[in-house]
């Protein structure tokens, strides 16, 4: 009399698929153009923040 066994192997969960990371080059020109952006809006701001205050001088 035998005996069957049966091997079984731990099934994997599925791969999350694999996110590409953007090269150095994007990274510095998307932080660039943030920066810049940031500077232009904060001198925009301060310039209407001049002219609408007792610093205004015509």
């Amino acid at each position: 009399m035998t005996t069957n066994i049966t091997i079984t192997k731990p099934q994997q969960p599925p791969a999350a698929p694999m996110r590409r990371a953007l090269p150095g080059w994007v990274w510095f020109i998307t932080l660039w153009c943030v920066g810049v952006g940031g500077a232009m809006s904060l001198g925009f701001a301060f310039k209407i923040l001049m002219n609408l205050t007792l610093f205004a001088v015509r």
